[in-house]
């Protein structure tokens, strides 16, 4: 038998006894629904957790990661905080002096003969053409990419690899000359200073560590400005370094891959 309510039930309120029920207070009321006592304090309020505070964000964060920081890229912070002071050297010093300093930085071939290692170190620290020139910003953008990918010591031999490579790869057949009797004695101290065969070796490594998209077309237009300047004829021995400068880093991809891969 299927069982329906159709409203409160009533309690029969007992019986007194003198038989009359009608003085007796009906209490069904205080038993409708669950027990409560009628003087219950009221709940207190619930305290809720304040909300989290939100980061603040940059509208645009991953633009700052093509730039070195301290943290992040400590070797091209350091090594372009230097480059910044020694091209306000070059800006405000006495033109004599920065032409001496210059030429005792120079990596001739009279230098090298008789100080390799200092003026290979010492020509590294100067820009051609200061810092507007093309090198000082692909110098920032590159080796901050490449060093963010391999580590600050690993981004530096790359840089050193193309540096040192391609000054003697362009300076050893110019003294050669000169004993073969090809060109004239002056040859041997030909000024030659700057960062760019160092960028040019970061460039091609680099390039085979970004996606096609971007390592492609960075590596043909590079080359592609290269060769215009090796065409033009203006400075073959420094265009010529560039090329084989690029070509040192492009030959690093499979090493650099690996440091890729285990700096991850």
């Amino acid at each position: 038998m299927e069982r329906t309510a159709t409203g409160p039930a009533t309690a029969a309120s007992p019986p007194l006894p003198d038989g009359s029920a009608a003085s007796v207070p009906v209490i069904a009321d205080l038993l409708d629904g669950m027990p409560r006592q009628r003087d219950a304090p009221a709940p207190a309020p619930r305290l809720t957790a304040p909300a989290p505070a939100v980061p603040l964000r940059f509208p645009f964060p991953r633009l700052w990661r093509l730039l070195p920081t301290p943290v992040g890229t400590p070797f091209t912070f350091a090594y372009a905080a230097l480059l910044a002071l020694t091209s306000v050297v070059a800006a405000v010093a006495d033109p004599t002096v920065v032409q001496a300093l210059y030429q005792a930085s120079s990596t001739d071939v009279a230098h090298l003969v008789r100080s390799p290692a200092v003026v290979l170190l010492a020509s590294a620290l100067w820009i051609a053409g200061g810092v507007l020139s093309p090198f000082a910003l692909a110098f920032v953008l590159v080796l901050t990419a490449l060093e963010r990918r391999i580590g600050g010591a690993r981004a530096a031999c790359v840089f050193l690899a193309g540096h040192v490579l391609a000054t003697l790869a362009t300076e050893v057949p110019v003294g050669l000359a000169v004993l073969a009797g090809h060109l004239p004695a002056t040859s041997l101290h030909r000024l030659d200073y700057g960062i760019s065969f160092g960028v040019a070796a970061c460039i091609g490594a680099v390039s085979g560590l970004l996606r096609p998209w971007l390592g492609l077309p960075l590596l043909a237009l590079t080359a592609a400005e290269l060769v215009s300047d090796l065409v033009a004829f203006e400075d073959p021995m420094t265009n010529w370094g560039h090329l084989i400068a690029l070509t040192i880093g492009v030959a690093s991809r499979p090493l650099v891959r690996r440091w890729a891969q285990a700096s991850r």
